[in-house]
């Protein structure tokens, strides 16, 4: 997997170890780094930044880890307790119910009548995890 536009993760390892061998104020170092930015087409400066980025710690999580990516925390909410209302309004007395699915399918083709109005979910805007 490369971390620099264009530069395999070989090639920069290679490179970092070529560099540590030479003394930091040594003249063929940059030789060595324009060297391996003509092979593979970038610039200079992006094999400076991707050895740069090597060496930088990254997160195991996404920054927005819990947070929902469609749409705002609060309408997922609701959506989801109009859900449970209609599992819970469309069971019988043998405990049998709609299918989160199908709550979710009517939500979005029909809409559901609250005292707030006719709340009515866009098409792919709630999918039930698979």
């Amino acid at each position: 997997m490369s971390r620099g536009g264009g530069v395999p993760a070989e090639a920069l390892l290679d490179l970092r170890w070529r560099l540590d061998e030479l003394s930091p104020r040594e003249h063929g170092r940059r030789a060595l780094v324009e060297g391996t930015a003509e092979l593979f087409g970038v610039s200079r400066a992006t094999v400076y930044r991707a050895l740069a980025g090597q060496l930088r710690p990254r997160g195991l999580r996404r920054a927005d880890r819990g947070e929902p990516r469609k749409i705002p925390r609060a309408e997922l909410e609701r959506y989801c307790e109009l859900v449970a209302a209609l599992k819970i309004r469309t069971s019988n007395l043998k405990g049998r119910r709609l299918s989160t699915a199908r709550c979710i399918s009517l939500l979005e083709e029909h809409g559901v009548e609250t005292p707030d109005g006719l709340v009515r979910a866009t098409k792919a805007f709630c999918t039930r995890r698979r």
